[in-house]
């Protein structure tokens, strides 16, 4: 039998005199949706998976098909996302002000070497995904829209270009996870990423779910248990950078997971990062190749604001 949250379940929560129960069962309808674009689902089906009464769910589900965010099949009675959404999407991507070359220079990237190509920035406490290209056949690790937690361990590429005052007050943020922060190896990676342009990363398939797990959560509210078994996995933060040029052939026995580098604003402050999910049975270029293309779309992102990378001159100094 499905039962919903009341009212009083949430009484002792943080903020819960500004929660609204009804509210949070048509967000979970709705995310539950957003996160499977792709396929339909039964009254039932959304009932069970958002753990709401069917009576409820139908309310909530025939309001959202009245204003175009639901549509529903007559012919199966299943439900998904509507046309409005799109809209609605639209117009927040807009007020996050993304660059209509961020599509154009990933949709190129995505198109020459058959691979996922993402942006994502930080914006207040969360890193958010603000664009996804994925080319035909992959599925790609990331979404539009999809959140992490800024704080420690997580989003050490989005400290690699900016300021150490920005990287200690990132450190004194609540962790997310029990996990060290070795200050010290964090530098030492921040003056590579710095003086290369761009960073190549390998995680082991623990991490990768880590990052799985994180994403929409909020790891402050997870349960003791379940916050240290994920510090267990995140162990070694900053392990999982290569260093130096060497040892960055994609055909070597290295795992490489991903290739990222910064765009600026006309202050030259680093606002957002593109990403190169590599996938070994499509990508055939080396890391190094992979890298200096990035770069040169992050460059080219950051141009068309009239953005200035102020780490260009250390280009020369590459290990």
């Amino acid at each position: 039998m499905t039962t919903e949250v009341s009212a009083e379940s949430t009484a002792g929560s943080p903020g819960s005199s500004r929660m609204s129960p009804p509210t949070a069962r048509v967000v979970r309808i709705l995310d539950f949706l957003a996160s499977r674009p792709s396929e339909q689902f039964s009254l039932a089906d959304l009932s069970r998976n958002c753990e709401v009464s069917k009576p409820t769910c139908l309310g909530i589900v025939s309001e959202l098909c009245g204003a175009g965010y639901v549509t529903r099949n007559s012919a199966d009675k299943t439900y998904r996302l509507g046309a409005r959404m799109i809209a609605l999407g639209a117009a927040a991507q807009r007020g996050r002000t993304v660059s209509p070359a961020v599509r154009e220079e990933l949709t190129a990237l995505s198109a020459r070497f058959s691979a996922v190509c993402a942006s994502s920035a930080v914006i207040g406490d969360e890193i958010v995904v603000t664009e996804v290209v994925t080319a035909p056949g992959l599925e790609s690790p990331a979404r539009v829209g999809q959140t992490f937690p800024y704080a420690p361990p997580v989003g050490i590429l989005y400290l690699m270009w900016q300021s150490d005052a920005e990287l200690d007050r990132w450190l004194t943020r609540k962790s997310v996870l029990p996990a060290e922060v070795d200050r010290d190896r964090l530098v030492e990676v921040l003056a590579v990423a710095r003086s290369r342009g761009y960073v190549v990363e390998r995680l082991s398939r623990e991490q990768m779910r880590l990052h799985a797990v994180l994403a929409g959560a909020s790891a402050h509210d997870l349960p003791p248990d379940v916050r240290q078994l994920l510090a267990q996995m995140a162990a070694g933060v900053g392990e999982g950078l290569y260093f130096t040029s060497s040892g960055l052939d994609l055909s070597d026995g290295d795992q490489v997971n991903l290739i990222a580098a910064p765009t600026f604003d006309v202050n030259g402050r680093q606002t957002a990062v593109v990403t190169m999910y590599v996938d070994r049975t499509t990508v055939v270029a080396d890391a190094a190749e992979l890298g200096d293309a990035l770069v040169a779309s992050a460059r080219r992102i950051t141009e068309s604001v009239g953005g200035r990378d102020p780490f260009v001159s250390l280009r020369g100094t590459r290990r």
